[in-house]
């Protein structure tokens, strides 16, 4: 694992707290645990790259860990430089997608 940013996170980011995905995907017992990054990488590269994925059944984890981390920025003062520099390089994020 590396280094992270927020530690406070690295539960969330690492270890699946249960959850049932939507009635369309399979259900993930209660008693599972799964690493966000283990299943988003598994999802990526047996579903996505093959193009068989509709849906991103890692989500729900991304949600959580999304959530922690942005408390986690916002607690250091790190969210609002983020937001500095996003606006700051709008107009050349414009230009990188128009040339795309």
């Amino acid at each position: 694992m590396s280094a992270s940013l927020a530690p406070e996170c690295n539960e969330v980011k690492e270890y699946v707290l249960s959850f049932r995905v939507h009635s369309f995907l399979r259900t993930v017992s209660k008693h599972e645990y799964r690493r966000y990054d283990s299943c988003f990488l598994k999802w990526y590269s047996e579903k996505f790259l093959r193009g068989n994925a509709t849906t991103d059944e890692c989500e729900p984890l991304f949600k959580q860990y999304k959530q922690c981390l942005g408390k986690a920025l916002k607690s250091r003062g790190i969210d609002s430089m983020l937001e500095e520099a996003r606006e700051d390089n709008r107009e050349n994020d414009a230009q990188h997608l128009r040339d795309g």
